[in-house]
Parts: structure tokens; C-alpha cells; sequence
């Protein structure tokens, strides 16, 4: 991979960030067309992988991999609870 697309997605990796109590965490969703995947079921099933190796390293899943729900706006102004996922750096 060339130096500038590295540096670009880093650059957009970090932008997606955010910090609650001093732990830093992603959004799966947010991170979900960053890495050029349109459809959410094939980001769930690469995540899925991420845990058989977050768990092959040693490292328990749920201090990396945190289920979430959020609620998005749909164009007819209601709301709808979606899944997701809270991701930590390592997770990432």
C-alpha cells in the first residue's frame, strides 16, 4: 500500500475517535466505510474474525468488542435503534 493512502486513513481512523472516561473507542459503523465495506454484514463477519484472533492472541473479547445499539435518524424524521459495535484501539 502506497505511503499516502496509509497516511490518509490514519489520518481518517483518527478523526472517527472517541474518548469516555479516559478509554478510547470506535464506532464499527463509523469505521465500517472507511475500510470499503458498504454492506454491515460483511463488516459483522470480518469482526468475527477479529475476535477468534483477539482470543487466539490471549486477549478477552469483551474488553475489546463491546455489543452497542444507537439510534439513527431515518428520512421520514423517526428513529431507529441499529446495532454496533464499541472497538477499542486493538480491536481496530
Amino acid at each position: 500500500m502506497k505511503p499516502a493512502i496509509i497516511r490518509r486513513l490514519h489520518k481518517h481512523f483518527e478523526d472517527f475517535v472517541h474518548v469516555q472516561a479516559g478509554v478510547e473507542f470506535w464506532f464499527a459503523r463509523d469505521l465500517q466505510g472507511l475500510l470499503g465495506y458498504d454492506d454491515w454484514r460483511n463488516f459483522i463477519n470480518v469482526s468475527k474474525r477479529a475476535k477468534e484472533s483477539c482470543t487466539s492472541s490471549g486477549n478477552t473479547v469483551t474488553d475489546h468488542f463491546v455489543d452497542a445499539n444507537k439510534m439513527v435518524l431515518l428520512g421520514s424524521g423517526s428513529q431507529r435503534k441499529i446495532e454496533d459495535l464499541l472497538l477499542t484501539r486493538y480491536a481496530c
